[in-house]
């Protein structure tokens, strides 16, 4: 407190992570209160951390008139544009491990999207769905059911679904592999698919180059070793391609995705990379931050 009194203009004190402190995250009124002392507005610039109620992200905002600074801002105008109001075509692509972590997104998606192409292990569960033999692939057994109900219901709305035709495969995931393409009705019994092929590459790209909004969360492979790292760039490439040439609105989110983007120089080639990983999924899911529900503006 003392040291918040003895700011002068344009000064800047910063505390150290709140985490370090239990009553953080259980949202301790008495601690937001506390917290609050310190200031005369809250203003929250912290859009990776808004689906937590915690106390310096939601309870500060009880005692305190609390507004969006310009990076919430920016994150809500582009994410609010891609999934209530896109130009259309509308494209997502969605990668990564597991169907779980993102089938609550995929679901909501599938109202708003024209098409949806996946890649990444979660593409494999959508493959045995749909009864192709995929080796020692990556697998959710238990969400094949809930992967060939989501695919229903993309028919029954008319909502294109795009799984690989292709795969690049090994024996595993370690430096000096040995890796090849396959097409997708032939992978070994004892390789695994640990990128998309170039075929599928070269539809996904063709999708993407044609749409007017896309977003992009998960990548295609196993990006970070240089022999399965060929899809998750053409995904990039193709991005920054439908915003240069067709001023499409392209928004990409999550930790791998916002690394790949980055690894490929073409961060400043699409419209906006969000800073949040949970917290954009969350968002698409249509679910109700605590951070942004508890300010004023």
């Amino acid at each position: 407190m003392k040291m918040a009194r003895a700011l002068k203009d344009g000064d800047v004190l910063l505390l150290e992570n709140l985490r370090f402190h239990a009553e953080e995250e259980k949202n301790d009124p008495s601690f937001a209160r506390a917290l609050a002392s310190l200031g005369e507005i809250f203003v929250s610039d912290a859009f990776g951390t808004a689906h937590r109620a915690h106390a310096s992200t939601a309870g500060i905002a009880d005692t305190l008139p609390a507004y969006a600074g310009f990076l919430m801002e920016k994150e809500i105008t582009y994410l609010s544009k891609v999934t209530q109001s896109p130009d259309r075509p509308m494209v997502a692509v969605m990668g990564g491990a597991k169907v779980s972590d993102k089938i609550l997104v995929i679901e909501n998606l599938l109202n708003k999207v024209d098409s949806l192409l996946i890649g990444g292990g979660m593409a494999f569960t959508f493959l045995k769905a749909n009864g192709f033999k995929i080796g020692k692939s990556l697998c959710e057994e238990d969400k094949i059911t809930l992967a060939k109900k989501v695919m229903e219901k993309a028919k029954a709305l008319g909502k294109l679904i795009v799984l690989p035709v292709d795969v690049v495969t090994a024996t595993g995931i370690k430096e000096g592999v040995a890796s090849k393409t396959v097409v997708i009705n032939a992978i070994p019994d004892n390789e695994m698919g640990l990128d998309i092929g170039p075929k599928t590459r070269e539809q996904y790209a063709h999708v993407v180059e044609g749409a007017r909004t896309v977003i992009w969360n998960g990548p295609m492979g196993v990006f970070e070793m240089e022999p399965f790292a060929a899809g998750t760039l053409a995904v990039a490439e193709a991005l920054a391609e439908a915003t240069r040439e067709h001023d499409a609105l392209t928004v990409v989110g999550g930790g791998d995705s916002v690394a790949a983007i980055n690894q490929a120089g073409l961060a400043d080639a699409v419209t906006h990379v969000s800073t949040g990983g949970g917290a954009m999924l969350e968002f698409m899911e249509g679910q109700t931050l605590p951070g942004l529900a508890a300010l004023d503006a």
